[in-house]
């Protein structure tokens, strides 16, 4: 199996602004004074050798959307963020227009930035394409629907040429989908969201996002443990710290990179990746926060070790 990760941010978009890659570049160049860097392969292993991941890239800014791939002929998507427009404009650059595709996509919930990027989802405006939207939401198909509506947005849904499907999913039912088993489970968030348990080619990848998760609910923790059991990749809403989501955000429908290691540690799983970012987090902050969790899950490890990894656009990980 492998996951690509085309958007990682929570809430909305937040693109790198230019004083920010100003900044990188300066602290680059100080960093590279004297080391003789006259050829595009020095600079090269010079930022792999001497440059942290926040000096020399970024986690990037665009909303939620991860690919998953089993090895089937069929596109797999989780969700439907502003990355769903790089995502198809990649899949565009692979096959070109002429050659028809069929596009899975699990839709987490129906808050905006989680589908912002279908209505610049490339391939539904193509003849021949196929696009089957799933969701174990009551209203992910009106409010895909209703995107695409003036005064909103130009072209209108009944304008896109591709063939549209929409298919409601039951919680706690297994279906297959694109080649995977997959499973959804209802999540604690503000007007519904629901995670998916995938399974294919031997693995099992969990998209949990916008889910809180609160300790002393016992039952809850218990079953989803369950839900991510023997998991060997689980992308994790983390979008606040411990504090924040115990305190002044409690009740706003987000978990902690320490809630992920908790749950997975209690659920055997085998990687853990920091998803959803804050938005305002920049790339040190992210950085910093996913030191912060190796730390964690070190002192608190009692058996297996997690792998911990904070996802950024353009990450691909073969689980």
């Amino acid at each position: 199996m492998r996951v690509t990760f085309w958007g990682t941010r929570g809430s909305l978009p937040a693109p790198l602004g230019g004083r920010a890659v100003r900044r990188k570049l300066v602290n680059a160049l100080v960093k590279a004074a004297g080391a003789g860097l006259d050829t595009p392969e020095k600079a090269e292993a010079f930022c792999d050798t001497q440059l942290s991941f926040p000096e020399q890239a970024t986690f990037g800014g665009n909303t939620s959307c991860v690919q998953v791939d089993a090895g089937g002929p069929d596109y797999l998507l989780c969700d439907l963020g502003s990355g769903a427009r790089e995502f198809s404009l990649a899949a565009l650059g692979r096959h070109g227009p002429a050659e028809p595709q069929t596009y899975h996509v699990l839709v987490s919930h129906v808050h905006w930035d989680h589908i912002m990027g279908f209505p610049f989802f490339v391939p539904a405006f193509i003849p021949g394409n196929r696009i089957r939207i799933y969701s174990c939401h009551p209203h992910f198909e009106a409010a895909i629907r209703n995107q695409n509506h003036a005064p909103c947005f130009p072209v209108e849904f009944s304008a896109l040429s591709a063939q549209i499907e929409f298919v409601p999913l039951e919680p706690e039912k297994p279906y297959e989908i694109a080649g995977c088993t997959v499973t959804g489970m209802a999540q604690l968030h503000g007007g519904e969201s629901f995670g998916y348990r995938i399974e294919g080619g031997g693995r099992t990848a969990i998209y949990t996002t916008d889910a809180e998760y609160k300790p002393e609910d016992t039952a809850r923790m218990e079953r989803t443990a369950a839900f991510f059991k023997d998991a060997d990749v689980v992308i994790f809403d983390s979008m606040y710290s411990l504090a924040e989501s115990i305190s002044v955000k409690e009740d706003w429908g987000h978990s902690s990179n320490i809630m992920g290691v908790e749950l997975c540690h209690l659920a055997g799983a085998r990687r853990l990746c920091l998803f959803h970012h804050e938005p305002v987090n920049d790339d040190d902050r992210i950085q910093g926060i996913l030191t912060e969790t190796l730390r964690y899950e070190e002192i608190t490890r009692t058996d297996q070790r997690l792998d911990i990894v904070a996802a950024y656009d353009g990450l691909v990980l073969d689980v």
